[in-house]
């Protein structure tokens, strides 16, 4: 087999062929994917079924496996899956769908909303790469939006407005945004505000991006208010249809993006039946922004 990349939308989502990612990679293989992921940021690859440890060996050619503690309210022991993959299904310990007040439930509720994964952290993620073991029965497709093509369709004006700006995100603003308010003191401090530059630079491709996510809660300096509709008015921006591609999920998927140069959010689905996801992130390597008190 020979690898190949096509256009599903030219420049943003690529797709990939000739290919087992079940298998190890050869040093070849890696660089030809890290080049389209440079290139396109969104890569799909059909028909790869996956188990979790051939996932995880997958993700660590591209990095180390970022640490999931401090991303959801899911305790030790209703954890589901193995250490290092992120459960972003539907299901309980038993496989099955979650009650419709589980806490679980209602806090993953905010992937609907468009974000960048690990924007929360002080240090945010690189790359997810997200398998579909069970697709929704309805619905349950996931948009991603190009932030660099948003960038660039700004205004001379907007873009020296934003340069220097930066923001603090938390999972405390994505999940109050939907109601989901009551949190543990422990919960609190984990999901603490973090410091992120608006404007991000791709370190290959020289790219310039917008990182906008539901996560934000305020600019630094800014009164708040002012600091939400402006943030409102970038991201209505940056999703308008024109900069977005929405994935039809088929059994053994696997798309990967690049968090750094792209939002994304699930769309609803009948969460009375099983939808299973998993995914892996791959660690990013360097702060946007210094973090001082937030």
């Amino acid at each position: 087999m020979t690898l190949a990349i096509r256009d599903l939308t030219p420049g943003f989502v690529g797709e990939v062929s000739g290919i087992d990612i079940t298998a190890p990679l050869d040093p070849g293989q890696v660089a030809a994917l890290e080049a389209g992921m440079d290139r396109y940021a969104v890569l799909v690859f059909h028909d790869q079924r996956l188990t979790d440890e051939q996932q995880m060996a997958f993700t660590r050619n591209f990095g180390a496996i970022e640490d999931a503690r401090g991303g959801n309210v899911t305790r030790p022991e209703e954890q589901r899956l193995a250490k290092g993959m992120n459960d972003v299904s539907n299901l309980g310990q038993d496989n099955r769908p979650l009650a419709r007040d589980d806490r679980r439930r209602l806090f993953n509720l905010g992937n609907q909303l468009w974000h960048s994964d690990s924007s929360f952290r002080a240090i945010p993620a690189k790359y997810s790469l997200l398998s579909c073991r069970l697709p929704a029965t309805s619905g349950g497709n996931t948009e991603f939006a190009d932030m660099r093509a948003a960038y660039d369709a700004l205004d001379e004006a907007t873009r020296a407005e934003i340069a220097p700006l930066i923001c603090e995100h938390s999972l405390i603003y994505s999940r109050g945004s939907l109601g989901f308010t009551e949190l543990s003191e422990a919960e609190r401090a984990a999901f603490r505000p973090v410091r992120q530059s608006l404007v991000r630079t791709h370190p290959v491709s020289g790219r310039t991006s917008l990182y906008l996510s539901s996560h934000i809660g305020t600019i630094v300096g800014w009164p708040r208010p002012e600091a939400m509709a402006f943030i409102r008015d970038l991201a209505e921006h940056a999703t308008e249809p024109r900069f977005v591609y929405a994935h039809r999920w088929r059994q053994w998927d696997l798309v990967m993006w690049d968090n750094r140069q792209t939002m994304h959010r699930v769309r609803r689905f009948d969460d009375r039946q099983p939808r299973d996801m998993r995914r892996t992130t791959v660690a990013g390597d360097a702060p946007t922004a210094e973090q001082l008190a937030a």
